[in-house]
């Protein structure tokens, strides 16, 4: 059984920073892709960042974060971190983390249809 593990939200004011942590276990297999969702108004959860956990790293980020948050990965860990920079009150947010396994063939889709595993999220406050 996968599991996925949330951690390292809280409160910050607009320019701050936050590191989210996704724990993952309980699987076997060394390429898959996880990825970074937040609820958005009217629709379903918005697709943040991804990332391949193969031998390349391959990110990919949705346009309302690009050049302020980084996703990245520790294998050795089985951990991938959100690297919150100039956090905005729209960031405000519960965080989810979520796995895509079996790995479909690419992590350029940040779509909750293709992702099998949820984590339970971690909130994030951003004030102005």
């Amino acid at each position: 059984q996968v599991q996925l593990v949330e951690s390292g939200g809280g409160s910050v004011q607009a320019g701050g920073s936050l590191r989210l942590s996704c724990a993952a276990s309980g699987y076997t297999s060394s390429r898959y892709c996880l990825a970074w969702f937040r609820p958005a108004p009217g629709k379903e959860r918005e697709g943040v960042a991804s990332i391949y956990t193969g031998t390349i790293g391959i990110t990919y980020y949705a346009d309302s974060v690009k050049g302020r948050f980084t996703i990245s990965r520790d294998n050795a860990k089985n951990t991938v971190y959100l690297q919150m920079n100039s956090l905005k009150p729209e960031d405000t947010a519960m965080y989810y983390c979520a796995a895509q396994i079996p790995y479909s063939g690419s992590c350029a889709s940040i779509a909750t249809r293709v992702y099998t595993y949820w984590g339970q999220g971690t909130q994030v406050t951003v004030s102005s």
